[in-house]
């Protein structure tokens, strides 16, 4: 009888020997699992940037083939007028003065002080 008792201890330690790597060793369970969660982050991440990149090929695209985009962005970017074109500039009485463009009926956002008065402008053809 006590021969059969240590060999059912000795199959039991054994077994548990067997199942720590299968766990808790390198390539066990739980790091399978937690490789397989960083592996869905980056997924998620590089969908992300994928839309990004979308987007962005689109507006190279855009500037490379249409004159609007481009038209556009030197409009309100960088302030530029048509040679054809008269620039107004209209103040809006409702923002009070020193206060960003903009910036009137948005509580609780800090905007920078503007250095005049807030503008609004649009080029007008002649």
């Amino acid at each position: 009888m006590p021969v059969q008792r240590a060999l059912t201890y000795a199959f039991i330690a054994l077994l548990v020997l067997i199942q720590y790597p299968l766990w808790l060793g390198k390539g066990g369970w739980l790091r399978v699992w937690e490789l397989d969660r960083q592996v869905e982050g980056q997924k998620n991440i590089t969908a992300g940037l994928k839309r990004r990149n979308a987007g962005m090929e689109a507006e190279v695209r855009d500037l490379k083939n249409g004159v609007g985009a481009v038209e556009e962005r030197a409009r309100f970017e960088l302030g530029m007028v048509k040679e054809d074109e008269i620039f107004f500039q209209v103040l809006d009485a409702s923002t009070p003065p020193g206060a960003a463009p903009g910036a009137a009926g948005a509580a609780g956002t800090a905007a920078p002080a503007a250095a005049g008065p807030p503008v609004s402008t649009a080029p007008v053809a002649r």
